[in-house]
């Protein structure tokens, strides 16, 4: 698995959106039983956070100790450090997996062992992502003009995945018809471009060129930017699968 964000951890979990409160009931709704989740990739913490009021404890693994650093503690959340593919949990331990926002950079076949292995007969695995904000249509013109033209080749070759919506990786369950959802914040130009810097394509180009891209694209929506704060929309999309092997 790369590891895209362990150097901007401290942006990253200031400025990444959180997920809708309906897609925590969607997936409570699933599960038979609250125990015990584990949060795979936990990043900053925000979904193992989300979960703990749910379930008595929470395991929030990811393979980089600079995010978990930056994540919240709490009483029933246990971080660890560890590979996604290969854990030290033992078998039949899970009632839901989540994996938000990462599984594009797993290897997804050895990842799906260890979700069999590790999750109780019946358990529920969830894999989810975001894909690229709305704003307005004046300031999306120049914003997907970003994404494509001038950041377009610095992603890495996972990002597509994204781009399909999770919908070309295999998902070898018993998959649970799962709603799409959007989710919307209102933020400033300097949310905006906060949180545009946390992309790894913007982290890759600053690496390779000295400076931030994102800060020219400010300077071209800023005459567009009507309110203090504008709503931007996300649209998440979800695997959602019943594991009973």
């Amino acid at each position: 698995m790369k590891d895209r964000f362990s150097q901007h951890a401290s942006q990253y979990a200031a400025f990444r959106p959180t997920y809708p409160h309906e897609l925590y009931e969607f997936l409570l709704s699933q599960v038979s039983s609250r125990q015990i989740a584990w949060d795979c990739a936990t990043g900053n913490g925000q979904v193992a956070v989300d979960l703990s009021p749910y379930f008595k404890q929470v395991m929030a693994t990811d393979m980089s100790k600079n995010q978990l650093d930056h994540a919240p503690p709490a009483a029933n959340i246990l971080y660890s450090v560890s590979q996604s593919e290969k854990t030290p949990f033992p078998p039949s331990t899970f009632d839901l997996i989540t994996v938000a926002q990462a599984i594009h950079w797993f290897n997804i076949p050895d990842f799906y062992s260890e979700a069999k292995r590790v999750a109780k007969r019946g358990g529920v695995l969830a894999v989810w992502g975001y894909g690229l904000l709305r704003i307005e249509p004046t300031i999306d013109e120049y914003i997907l003009d970003f994404y494509v033209n001038i950041i377009g080749s610095y992603w890495d070759p996972e990002r597509k995945l994204i781009d399909e919506r999770y919908q070309t990786i295999p998902f070898p369950f018993e998959e649970i018809s799962s709603p799409s959802f959007d989710f919307s914040f209102h933020w400033g130009l300097e949310e905006l471009r906060g949180y545009l810097t946390t992309w790894s394509s913007v982290q890759k180009y600053i690496q390779q060129h000295g400076r931030n891209p994102v800060d020219a694209l400010i300077e071209v929506i800023k005459p567009m930017w009507r309110e203090p704060k504008l709503k931007m929309t996300f649209p998440l999309f979800v695997r959602c699968g019943r594991i009973e092997s």
